[in-house]
Formats: C-alpha cells, structure tokens, sequence
C-alpha cells in the first residue's frame, strides 16, 4: 500500500523520498546477539496534547527538526516471491507500500544523497531518517543487508540521526537482528513491523500470511537485539469492525512497542482489494467514523508509545477509495476534537477488557 513518503505526515513532519542507542545505553547478551537498550521513550518531556506526538518527541530527543528520506532498497516479500504465496497483500500494489517518487531508477546511495539535499534546502540544520520503506527490508541475505546498511555509515556522524527499516514479523532472521544491532550502538534504529490486526484469520484472508504470536515474538527479539519497534495497523479492514480496532491497540499496549503507525484502509488500483471493492464486498471508513475508531484506538494504548502516523494517503490516480482524501491536518483536528468531546487521552482505557461496541 502507498504509504505516505514524499509528503507531509499527520504530525507536520515532513517525509522526502527521492522523485515517492542512545547515549548511556545499557548493553546484555542473549541468544548471541550483542544488545543496547535505548534510552526510554518516556523520557522526553510529556505532551500537553492528548497523545504523544511525534515531532514534538523528535525534537526533545534529537534537539533539531528531523526529516525522513524514504529510499528503496530493491526487496520483496514473501508472499510476492512465492515462498508463501504471490501478490502480495490484498491492500498493496505493485510498489510494496512505497511511494511512485521511489521509482526512480536511482541507486540507493543516490536516492539517500539526493533526499538528504532536499531537505538541507528546506532546513540546513535539519537531521535525517533513513527510512528504508518498499517491502520487506530483512527479507534478504546477510551479506545484502549489510551492503544496504553500509550506505548510511558516511552520514552517521552530523546527518543521520536514527535508522527506520520496514519489515514484516515474520521476516527477522538472528542474522538481520545481530547486523541491526550492532548499528544500533552507534545511532538510533526503528524497526517497523507491519501487523495490521491482531486476529489470524483476518491475517489470512487479507493474505499477510503471518500470525499475531509471529508479530510478538518479533517485538520481543527486536528489543532484545536494542532495536526500537514501531508497530503498524490499519482500521477498516474487511471484517475487522471496531472492535478490532480496539483489540489491535491492546495488542501494541501489551507487547510494549515504542511507537505506533495507524491509518485507514485505502483501496488502490492493481490490488485484489480493488476487486472486492468492485464487486461490492468491502467498503471504506468515512471520515467522521475513521475518527471514532481512531479515538478507541488511542485510548487503548500505551501512554508512552509515539504516534508515528495518524492517518495514510496516496496519490489520486492511484487512489479508488476513499474518493476524497481528508488532509492529514484535518484527520489531527478531528481526532484531538473528539477526545476533548469525550474528555480521554492516550491510554485512559488500558488494560480495559473487551466490551460489546456499541
């Protein structure tokens, strides 16, 4: 699914694709893998909005504005290359939730050259995110993942200040963690897994062809390894309903992820997913019942998990529903509007068991 690099997110802070840990870590064993815990997230001063924003925790942790450079490394899926199945996702296009910019024949250190001097002209004290965002980014050999990583070494020192890598769950070889964690000991890492819902059925039939235990274990392995993990999910999937958007924000509270990344389902072309929209068999959220859910959502996480994302876009001519997109600025004002209506913040409702929706 197009995700949104190449424009501006939900919390002002700008994504730049190229035409689409911390100090006093503590460090442990285990399984091999040489571990930094990073510095809490809690840490950074506590938001007067009514969940954790953001960009206003980038600048408390890294002192400067700080854009992402989404770059492309060339990866694919395991449901894309036939190891469990072809397609991909019945939600994602041909791009692996990439941005069209990142189609631009650019080789990787390029594409991270030309972002970094995108921004600095936007900002010339600005740091950085390599965000490294097409497909599955450990879905690879050691020695392609080490090459990968290698392109952001000559950054490190006065530009880069952290390292995203997407992925799914069930894509986290030790080897990957052992080369991520020994990054991790010289800046920031995020690992972003993709779990959408927290229900196996849901799972397979939207062909994601992971389980929910595969996305907590991962969560697990990855903080051991010092990385930081940033759980995804989309409400309005089919069959989902409320209730699993609820569910899903329980899963993120107890597995302990830092951040979160939240959007609505958007039906693209070039998806199975176009089809059953075609053919009447699945239906998108309206915007005022997105901000319902979201606001559920919210309540039920943890209140120091970052909000990454509030809400996804993609371009026009790529986009079959919703018809109209809702500018992200508008998601945030809703959102923070109803949860001055019901006068709740981020986790006023964790660890509150399941209820009937009403």
């Amino acid at each position: 699914m197009v995700d949104v690099a190449g424009s501006t997110d939900n919390d002002g802070l700008d994504f730049h694709g190229v035409g689409h840990n911390s100090a006093g870590a503590q460090q442990s064993h285990r399984r091999g893998v040489i571990a930094v815990k990073p510095a809490p997230l809690a840490q950074s001063p506590v938001s007067e909005l009514p969940f954790r924003s953001l960009s206003p925790y980038l600048r408390a942790r890294f002192g400067r504005e700080v854009h992402r450079v989404a770059l492309d490394a060339g990866s694919t899926c395991p449901n894309r290359d036939g190891s469990k199945g072809f397609g991909g996702c019945v939600y994602c296009d041909v791009d692996g939730s990439g941005n069209a910019e990142l189609k631009s024949g650019f080789q990787l250190a390029e594409q991270l050259e030309r972002g970094i001097e995108r921004v600095l002209r936007r900002d010339p004290n600005s740091g950085v995110i390599a965000y490294f965002q097409s497909y599955s980014n450990t879905y690879v050999e050691r020695s392609r993942l080490k090459e990968v990583l290698q392109v952001v070494e000559p950054y490190l020192k006065d530009r880069v200040c952290a390292v995203s890598i997407a992925t799914r769950p069930d894509t986290l070889p030790a080897e990957a963690l052992e080369l991520l964690s020994e990054l991790a000991q010289r800046v920031p890492v995020w690992i972003e897994l993709g779990l959408e819902a927290a229900d196996d059925a849901l799972l397979a039939k939207i062909k994601r062809f992971h389980t929910v235990q595969d996305f907590s274990s991962a969560v697990e392995r990855s903080q051991a390894a010092g990385l930081e993990v940033i759980g995804h999910a989309i409400l309005g999937l089919p069959g989902d309903g409320r209730e699993g958007a609820r569910r899903t924000a329980r899963l993120f509270a107890e597995t302990g992820v830092d951040g979160v990344k939240v959007h609505n389902l958007m039906v693209l072309r070039r998806t199975q997913l176009e089809q059953w929209y075609r053919q009447g068999a699945v239906a998108v959220l309206d915007t005022e019942t997105y901000v319902d859910w979201l606001a559920d959502f919210i309540e039920r996480l943890a209140p120091h998990q970052i909000l990454h994302r509030l809400s996804g876009d993609a371009p026009a001519d790529e986009r079959i529903a919703p018809t109209r997109q809702v500018h992200a600025s508008e998601i945030r004002m809703r959102l923070l509007a109803e949860l001055e209506g019901r006068k709740s913040r981020q986790g006023c409702r964790l660890g509150e068991r399941s209820q009937p929706v009403p």
